[in-house]
């Protein structure tokens, strides 16, 4: 059915990078999730009304409440296929996160609502009539769910999308929730138990808050900033690793400008002796190479590192296992020897992890004193600074 979906509906949906084919993707997965959420709402609130029920009118709303979370994300793929424009020069394609920022608070509203209705049903138990009816919509619920989860993930895989995948673990979660409206149903029909059916919809409630909360997390995070995926900065590193005469960077950091839209500035280090025209040549063909395979803009900026010094060489392997021995976390780079008459300057750039807790003062102290003791004409100029990815790489 996925299959059929998109060979009807999706031009070109060999071409997922294209903005167009992604947005018509997320289109397809917002109305086809709205079609189906808003039947499965209209079957379920009927026989909840017909049979007295409040757990199954809550799993009602709570696809309804499905169905408003796919038409907001309908909205937010259109306007974040909007071009770049003079005030947004990056796109819009962040409108996808805050598409799933409204979602998740609505999801929030509807359950606190829920709660409040289920903990009445609970102090107050309404008899519940059971039929046959109840089963038979409950069952084809949690079917057609089924389907939807496998449908919201493979569009989401599709066009890496946080959004469809997070739509998909939401309708597994549905599953979950509406066979437990399902078993309140009999249990309230074998036991006569008819608080059974207030605390299942409590239940219910319960996790709609808890799924929601989630997703409020899950789609604060990129717009706050997060650190790229550790998937990315390693293929980031070892793509610019493997051309020749690269030997080191340092300093990456990736903008989030919304899926697809993702902009990434790196240090590269290459030997001072080299010709600097063959260097420029080489950052050119790196950045065309990203452009190229990864649609991903990337900015390099050139560190020529001194190689025919091997003092400098054997005084950064030291350090660097010094480090390595403090926190592996920590990392260093630019090390430069300067001699003088009186002294020697030994400069480099100090990289914490973000939020390290470490005494940083305690931690200039011992690096200092461990070049002291590598040369006592050493004297040592740090530079502190912090990455922008998970953790520190060297």
């Amino acid at each position: 059915m996925t299959q059929l979906l998109i060979r009807l509906f999706i031009r070109r949906p060999n071409s997922p990078q294209d903005p167009r084919v992604r947005a018509a993707y997320g289109n397809l997965a917002s109305v086809v999730g709205m079609v189906c959420n808003i039947l499965l709402c209209l079957g379920k609130f009927v026989v909840g009304t017909l049979f007295g029920s409040i757990a199954i009118t809550a799993d009602a709303l709570n696809n309804l409440s499905d169905a408003s979370s796919n038409i907001v994300s309908l909205v937010g793929f259109k306007l974040a296929a909007k071009a770049p424009d003079a005030e947004h020069p990056y796109g819009h394609a962040r409108f996808e996160y805050l598409a799933g920022l409204v979602v998740s608070v609505t999801i929030l509203g509807i359950g606190f609502s829920l709660l409040k209705e289920s903990v009445t049903k609970v102090l107050h138990p309404t008899p519940v009539q059971f039929g046959w009816l109840t089963v038979a919509v409950l069952v084809v619920s949690i079917l057609v769910k089924l389907w939807m989860s496998g449908f919201n993930r493979a569009i989401g895989r599709i066009i890496s999308s946080e959004t469809l995948i997070a739509t998909a673990a939401d309708s597994r979660n549905d599953v979950l929730s509406t066979a437990a409206v399902l078993v309140a149903a009999i249990l309230c029909r074998v036991t006569g138990w008819d608080v059974l059916d207030g605390l299942m919809g409590v239940g219910v409630a319960v996790f709609i808050l808890i799924s929601g909360w989630g997703l409020v997390m899950d789609t604060l995070s990129p717009l706050l900033g997060e650190s790229p995926s550790e998937d990315l900065v390693e293929h980031i590193e070892q793509t610019v690793m493997g051309y020749p005469g690269v030997l080191g960077v340092h300093d990456l950091m990736v903008h989030d400008y919304g899926p697809g839209h993702q902009f990434a500035s790196i240090h590269v280090e290459l030997p001072a002796e080299q010709d600097p025209l063959e260097a420029h040549d080489l950052i050119d063909n790196i950045e065309r190479d990203f452009m190229k395979h990864d649609h991903l803009m990337v900015t390099i900026h050139y560190d020529p590192i001194v190689t025919s010094d091997a003092a400098v060489g054997v005084l950064r392997s030291r350090l660097t296992e010094k480090l390595r021995q403090l926190n592996p976390a920590l990392s260093l780079h630019d090390l430069r020897i300067v001699p003088g008459k009186t002294h020697t300057n030994v400069l480099f750039d100090l990289v914490l992890p973000a939020g390290y807790a470490g005494d940083k003062v305690e931690l200039l102290t011992q690096m200092e004193q461990f070049i002291k003791e590598q040369d006592p004409t050493y004297n040592c100029i740090i530079k502190l600074e912090q990455s922008y990815t998970a953790a520190a790489h060297k």
